[in-house]
């Protein structure tokens, strides 16, 4: 790999740099792990516990510098959620820890990366074949780079929720040694795999009923039936209402803001980015999708660290208001990992969303697609397509470990589809010492993120930042 930018203002050298994948080598498994083992040499895996604040280091500077591009009044509420709590924070501080990750020891191993891989980012939606699967769903700063990132940002972030549900160091040291030791396992096997048997490898929902003890079964089947149900027929009572007799959009600002479509900028902006999306769907996509008729458009927050960028929910009809179709349309901006790591392949934002999302998740939405208009890029997917994730907080310390695992287990098979899982596994070896490194870097790094997020707080407070939280009703306040 080349190296690394300490900064988060490359120079113009760093700029032209460009982030792709590694081709895996026509070699046996057993000559490509040795390429992984050689590597300990450079890093050896003990390096990866390390973490010292760097000196150069200015968080509020590096959240400011995120913010850019995002709509400056819904910056405040994005401010206001990130302030909920430690986990809150973490969620919303990608680009910090992408500074931060620059300055730790590289395995010099790439994968293609989630880019934000914490353990809120790993949830359950529908396969085209309408099976529930268990998978990455974030992808909005996926890039190529040292497969160890995500690992690391999710070994931390497991710390971080484990302690805001009140749970010991023990308990979330020992989710993050679960965590780190199915990831290693789950890349040692597939390092033996055939190529196609990797990319065809999925996990079903279900699995989560194989995690848990008989009594806790029903409330798992519960949740798994309640996100079956959150289908496009849900979001139709749910974002919508019928006014003069015609079915539309709800509007609720500042949260959800119908758009009149009859304006000139919002109609040319709609021809704009629409025609650009057709295009980029495969042709029985085209042809399926022109089967609807488009209805409705509204801007909608989202999230914690999306919050500020434009998103909008899309209604459509197909034949007749029971067969509506809803597709949300998100701004893609640059990567936050590009200032180090060199700048994407694909030019438009949008296609590296989409790309990455179809290299590292085992089954993909049919509608997803990209586009560009009014000077800034878009991706587009199906909204309320049975998403849905697990509670955190109310999941009992037991089960954590447990949940942690197949959260890493399922990361091992993302990378696995792009990287070379015999060189990963080579790395890594079949020793506990990278999980003995990733336990010691999850809780210093927790550590830091708690220091980071108190650090926030008494800026929101001495109003050095703006935030805006919501209150329960809808409205908000000023912090």
């Amino acid at each position: 790999m080349s190296k690394k930018s300490t900064s988060a203002n490359p120079s113009q050298q760093e700029r032209e740099r460009v982030s792709r994948l590694p081709v895996v080598e026509y070699l046996p498994p057993e000559q490509r792990r040795e390429k992984g083992r050689a590597q300990r040499e450079q890093t050896p895996r003990m390096a990866h516990a390390e973490w010292t604040r760097p000196a150069n280091r200015d968080m509020l500077a590096l959240l400011a510098a995120s913010n850019k591009g995002r709509t400056p009044e819904l910056v405040p509420i994005r401010h206001g959620r990130m302030l909920s709590s430690p986990f809150a924070f973490y969620r919303g501080a990608p680009a910090v820890m992408a500074f931060d990750l620059a300055h730790t020891p590289s395995s010099g191993i790439v994968a293609q990366l989630c880019g934000d891989c914490h353990i809120s980012n790993f949830g359950m939606f529908a396969s085209p074949e309408r099976n529930l699967v268990f998978d990455l769903n974030d992808f909005d700063e996926t890039l190529p780079g040292p497969f160890e990132w995500d690992v690391k940002r999710t070994a931390a972030s497991i710390v971080v929720a484990a302690r805001q549900a009140g749970l010991s160091n023990k308990d979330a040291k020992e989710a993050v040694r679960q965590s780190i030791q199915l990831y290693r396992e789950k890349i040692n096997e597939l390092a033996e795999a055939r190529h196609l048997d990797v990319w065809y490898s999925s996990t079903e929902a279900n699995t989560m009923m194989e995690l848990v003890d008989k009594g806790y079964r029903k409330a798992v089947q519960t949740k798994l039936a309640r996100v079956q149900h959150k289908d496009r027929l849900e979001a139709m009572s749910k974002l919508t209402e019928v006014v003069n007799g015609k079915r539309r959009l709800i509007h609720t600002p500042p949260l959800i803001v119908r758009l009149d479509k009859s304006e000139a900028h919002i109609r040319d902006w709609l021809v704009n980015l629409y025609q650009g999306y057709f295009e980029s769907l495969e042709d029985s996509r085209k042809r399926l999708l022109s089967r609807y008729r488009f209805v409705d458009v509204a801007h909608k927050v989202v999230g914690v660290g999306s919050v500020g960028t434009r998103c909008f929910i899309t209604y459509w009809e197909g034949v007749d208001d029971s067969d509506p179709l809803f597709l949300q349309v998100k701004q893609a901006n640059t990567s936050l990992l590009e200032p180090y790591l060199g700048c994407s392949e694909y030019k438009q934002p949008g296609q590296r969303v989409i790309t990455g999302q179809r290299l590292m998740q085992a089954t993909n939405d049919i509608f997803l697609g990209y586009s560009r208009s009014d000077g800034r890029d878009y991706f587009a997917r199906q909204l309320y397509d049975m998403k849905g994730s697990v509670a955190l907080e109310g999941l009992p310390a037991k089960y954590l470990p447990r949940y942690a695992a197949l959260c890493g287990s399922v990361l091992a098979r993302a990378h696995a589809r792009t990287g070379d899982p015999a060189q990963i596994a080579g790395y890594l070896g079949k020793s506990d010492a990278f999980d003995e490194a990733l336990m010691e870097f999850a809780v210093r790094y927790a550590d830091q993120n708690d220091a980071d997020y108190a650090a926030f707080k008494l800026a929101a407070k001495e109003g050095r930042i703006e935030a805006r939280v919501e209150a329960p009703e809808g409205k908000s306040k000023k912090e």
